[in-house]
Parts: C-alpha cells; sequence; structure tokens
C-alpha cells in the first residue's frame, strides 16, 4: 500500500499545508521518523542533505505543539543560513495551522530584537548553539519549559566546534523531553553524544546517507591547479542555470567571484567572513536569479535549499571528504534532477581517494584507466552563457575595461599566470583583445562520468 502523509496520521490542517506546496507524498526519511516521532520516542535519524528531514521532524513537532498548548520546541542547527530556512519552513506550515510565535536566535542580528521575540513565549526557538547559549548566559532565554529538544545537521555543529555549546545548553534541559538527532554522517563522536542524550532511541537510516542523491550525475575532470579557472570557463558555458562553485578559502571565494565577473559572469562570493546583512543579500540575489553562479566555502554547503540550482562544481575538493556529500547535496533536491563536476588536481588526488572510499565509488585511478585525461579540456567553439536565452552572454572585450588602470597588472599583460600562449584552448590570448580563440575543430572536452 502507498504511503501517504494521511496514513502517517498527521493533522488535516498540516495536510492543507503540504498540498498547498505540491507536497502529497511523503519521502523515505519522512515516512520513517514522522511514526516514530509522533510516539513520544526520542529518535536517532541518520539522512543525506535533501531528503526532506526538515518536515520529517517539523511536522511531529507541530502535531505535538498544538495538542500541548503549554509545550515548546528548541531546534538548533549549525549555520545561520540554515536556521533561516528553517524558521521560514515553520512559517510555511503554520500558515494554515496554528499561529505559533517562533524565537529566531542566530548572529549578525541584534540582540534586543530576539529578546523582544523571547519575551512573547515563543513555541519554537529556532537557533545556532553559540547565540542560544548566549541567551542562556545572559539570562534572557528559559528552556524550562521545552518538550522537543530538535539537532539538525548534528556532524555539522560539532565540525564547526559547537560542541561544548550544545553541551551547556543541553545542561539547562529539562529531563522530560523528546529528543530529535539528525546527521549526516556518522563518527564515534556523534555515537557517543547519541548515547548520553537519548533515551533508548530508535535508530533510522534513509538509504545511504553517505552517497549522493540517485538524482545527481556526477562528472569529474583531471586537470593542473593552473589551468582550473579556464575549464571552469569552459563547463559554464555548456551548462545552462544556477551554479554554486565551490572552493576552499575565504580568499579564494573572493578572487574567483571577481574573475568570473571580470568575463562578464553574473557571479557573487559567499563566506563565513561576510557580515550578517551581505550574506543575507547573496543569498537573495541568488535565490532570485539575478546572479547565476555563488561562489562559496563550506559554510554555504550546508543548509541552502534553492530548488533552481542545476549545477554544483568543486574548483577545490574539500579536504573533509563527508563535505562531498553536503556540497553536491545542494542540487538534486526533492527529487529534481542535478549535476555535480569535480575539478581534480595532482595536489588533490588523495581527497578524491577519500571521497570515492567514503561514497562506495570507484576511485581516480581507475578513473584514468576508463578515459579520464588530465589537463584542460581541448578546446571548443567558446561558449557566451547558457543556451535559451536564460541569462545574457558575455561581452568579448577590444581591449582594457574602461577604469581598470590598463593592462591590469595583477595577472601580467598577457596572464601567463593561465598559461602565456594557451596553445589547449587554441590560438595566442593577448591582453583582454580579440575572442576567445576557442578552436572550434576541435573535440569537445570531456568530463568522466563518476561510477
Amino acid at each position: 500500500m502507498t504511503t501517504t502523509f494521511e496514513t502517517l496520521g498527521i493533522p488535516s490542517a498540516l495536510m492543507r499545508s503540504l498540498e498547498k506546496r505540491g507536497i502529497t507524498a511523503p519521502t523515505p526519511i519522512q515516512e520513517m521518523a514522522i511514526p516514530v516521532a509522533l510516539t513520544g520516542k526520542d529518535l536517532f535519524a541518520s539522512a543525506a542533505t535533501g531528503s526532506g528531514k526538515t518536515i520529517a521532524y517539523l511536522i511531529p513537532v507541530l502535531a505535538n505543539l498544538m495538542e500541548d498548548k503549554e509545550s515548546s520546541a528548541l531546534i538548533l542547527a549549525p549555520t545561520r543560513e540554515l536556521a533561516q530556512q528553517i524558521n521560514d519552513e515553520i512559517l510555511k506550515l503554520i500558515n494554515h495551522a496554528a499561529p505559533f510565535k517562533i524565537a529566531l536566535l542566530i548572529g549578525g542580528r541584534p540582540y534586543f530584537k530576539q529578546e523582544i521575540d523571547l519575551r512573547k513565549t515563543p513555541r519554537f526557538i529556532v537557533g545556532t548553539p553559540g547565540r542560544v547559549r548566549d541567551h542562556l548566559e545572559r539570562g534572557t532565554l528559559k528552556l524550562e519549559k521545552t518538550s522537543y529538544f530538535i539537532l539538525d545537521e548534528t556532524d555539522r555543529m560539532l565540525d564547526l566546534g559547537f560542541s561544548d555549546d550544545l553541551a551547556a545548553i543541553a545542561k539547562k534541559l529539562p529531563a522530560q523531553k523528546q529528543t530529535l538527532m539528525f546527521s549526516a554522517t556518522m563518527s564515534p563522536t556523534i555515537e557517543q553524544m547519541s548515547k548520553k542524550w537519548l533515551t533508548d532511541p530508535v535508530h533510522l537510516a534513509a538509504d545511504t546517507a553517505m552517497q549522493p542523491s540517485q538524482n545527481i550525475k556526477e562528472e569529474s575532470v583531471h586537470v593542473t591547479t593552473d589551468r582550473k579557472f579556464d575549464t571552469l570557463l569552459e563547463a559554464l558555458g555548456q551548462r545552462e542555470g544556477s551554479v554554486i562553485v565551490f572552493v576552499r578559502t575565504k580568499i579564494g571565494a573572493e578572487n574567483l567571484a571577481r574573475k568570473l565577473r571580470d568575463e562578464e559572469h553574473l557571479a557573487e562570493a559567499i563566506h563565513g567572513d561576510l557580515p550578517q546583512r551581505k550574506r543575507d543579500r547573496v543569498i537573495k540575489s541568488f535565490r532570485n536569479q539575478r546572479s547565476r553562479i555563488m561562489v562559496a566555502t563550506d559554510v554555504a554547503s550546508r543548509g541552502l535549499d534553492i530548488p533552481h540550482i542545476m549545477h554544483v562544481i568543486n574548483f577545490d575538493l574539500p579536504e573533509c571528504a563527508e563535505d562531498y556529500i553536503h556540497r553536491v547535496g545542494r542540487t538534486g533536491r526533492a527529487g529534481k534532477e542535478g549535476f555535480a563536476l569535480s575539478f581534480i588536481s595532482p595536489e588533490e588526488k588523495k581527497f578524491w581517494r577519500a571521497i570515492k572510499k567514503l561514497s562506495g565509488g570507484q576511485d581516480e585511478d581507475e578513473g584514468e584507466e576508463r578515459g579520464s585525461r588530465r589537463g584542460p579540456p581541448r578546446g571548443r567553439r567558446s561558449f557566451s552563457g547558457p543556451r535559451n536565452g536564460s541569462w545574457k552572454p558575455k561581452r568579448r572585450f577590444g581591449g582594457p575595461r574602461e577604469g581598470s588602470g590598463g593592462e591590469r597588472e595583477s595577472f601580467g599583460g598577457r596572464r601567463e599566470g593561465f598559461g602565456g600562449q594557451r596553445e589547449g584552448f587554441g590560438g595566442q590570448r593577448e591582453s583582454f583583445g580579440g575572442p576567445r580563440g576557442y578552436s572550434a575543430n576541435k573535440r569537445a572536452p570531456r568530463f568522466n562520468k563518476v561510477d
């Protein structure tokens, strides 16, 4: 028999909220977690990003809060962006259900506004561990009536160094409560935490959380570090739709976004050093498709739920294999098709081997035997942007841009840092002059499909 939200036993008001948004059938993690959570049992669930886990815990918690008018819930998330999205998801669900008040406690926002929300006795408190702990220590947050404690992306909270904050928060919670812990990856530390904080929990795993969604088509290309940028330009020209490009450092994000803008791509950077207001602006611009490309560090690899993201490009491979799963999980969400492309430099082989070992796939040496080649893609006709007019084509400049200061010394007169004459991409490329020179009679680049 096909499982529906009705057969899961959720209130009709919540079903109407889901139906209004076109959500008619539960995902595997929702099908498994909702009935367990409705019984009041503690839950430890392993679920990949994009699997629908937010609704998996919000639905039963909302249903229970509707029954118990005196109770409240605390939800912790690793990043401001994820906390904001959880807050927004609650608002969407209660639109047709119940007028619950919510307090969003995240950094980068004024304390006094959050204190005003806390004085209104919110039924939901959503926040990051650091800011929630701050409010506890200031005496502006009381957790004595908290009946539901939810940890979303527990593994990421530990990765970001929130273990002390989590322990301090847990001490302030009442003994009698329901705890729901969700994590995309597993580790001995998380196992130990679950034994300490959960009481006789039910363990659930939706498929294999350590593998990308089956909706995501993975590709890889071996390329030297100094040719990555050209390979990226070529890949962007062959792809349509919104793109997240992941890099390893904050400076790298800013530099790459600037270079893409110099090539007339609509690109913006996001990383941990951006002020909250600017982070919000970058995300809003990307969400509203005013920018096509977001260059991000791993601060954005969790918590971003933007349906129109078609492509994830790993310009730099992550040093932590688990982060690869979360990066590519930004696409292919809610059953939609997505694409992930990874650049593998000789220095990054060890990271790629760890990624393939984690996901049970083929390592990069085996991939080379099947035709993977090193270096940049062979030349082809230059694309000025996605096809079908979905984005404006790039203009070609016959000389330096106005106000750029001549020949842009930071990149060299002929941009020697990217290969002098650039034979692999056809023709001699002078300083911002003439066409890009990709040869039309050469084969198109071939990216490896990841098995």
